[in-house]
Formats: structure tokens, sequence, C-alpha cells
């Protein structure tokens, strides 16, 4: 295969993959590799939900009137605070009382709760019921 060739000026065998491996072409060709690469290692992970392996410490963002994550699964004995990061202040309830509810947090206040039993426990913002999470104690 012969083509014009943009470097000698003239009909080589050279131009075709010349012309192929330009480097805007080669920039395009691995773009799209990272592209795929990141989405294949994404592949399986919800960013609604996180898991903490071993008891410690655990953190939920207040922020756009969503608690996120919005479900952990943590380790009995794990400390889970809520830290607002909206303008408004919320406070953070047990959907059934399961454990002691936060004073109204204002930006950048927190709240925490050690959880030392295994179960579910669901909770909301009781100015803002439809903001909802859920804590998965093992």
């Amino acid at each position: 295969m012969s083509l014009y060739c943009l470097h000698c000026q003239q009909r080589c065998r050279r131009s075709a993959w010349r012309n192929y491996l330009r480097p805007e072409i080669v920039i395009c060709f691995l773009a799209i590799g990272l592209v795929l690469l990141g989405l294949l290692r994404s592949e399986g992970s919800d960013p609604q939900q996180a898991s903490v392996p071993g008891a410690g410490k655990a953190e939920v963002a207040i922020d756009n009137f969503s608690f996120l994550p919005k479900e952990i699964t943590v380790a009995a004995g794990t400390t889970v605070v809520w830290t607002n990061h909206d303008d408004v202040p919320h406070v953070v309830a047990s959907a059934d009382d399961q454990f002691k509810k936060s004073a109204a947090l204002d930006t950048d206040e927190s709240f925490s709760h050690t959880f030392t039993t295994a179960g579910t426990f669901t909770y909301f913002c009781s100015i803002h019921p439809h903001m909802t999470g859920k804590i998965i104690v093992k």
C-alpha cells in the first residue's frame, strides 16, 4: 500500500503507517483506553454504599440534602460521625428510636454515635424527612 507521504512529500510505502500514527490519533486512542479502564475499575461499585472493615470510625457527610453514603456497613463498636456540609441545619434521628437523635447541626457541625450491637439502623433528618440513610452493623 502506498499513499502520498506527508513527510517525504511523495508516494511511499511508509506513508500509510505515518498517517495512522499521527500524535493526535495516538493521543485519542490512549484517552479512549483510559476512559474504558476507568469504567471497568468502577464496575460493581456503588457510590451510595460504603463498607468499613473493622471497628473504628466511619463518616457520613450531609451534603445537598442527602446523607452520603446513603448506606454504610460497619463492624460492631464503630463510631459513625455525621457532618453537616449544607448551609441549612439538619437533625439526625433514628427511624425507630434505636439511638438518640442529634441536636440541630449547623454548617460544619458533627454528631456521632457508637453502634455496639449488630442490626440495621435506619435514620432520617427530622427537619427534612425525605433525607434517609441506613447503617448496617455486623
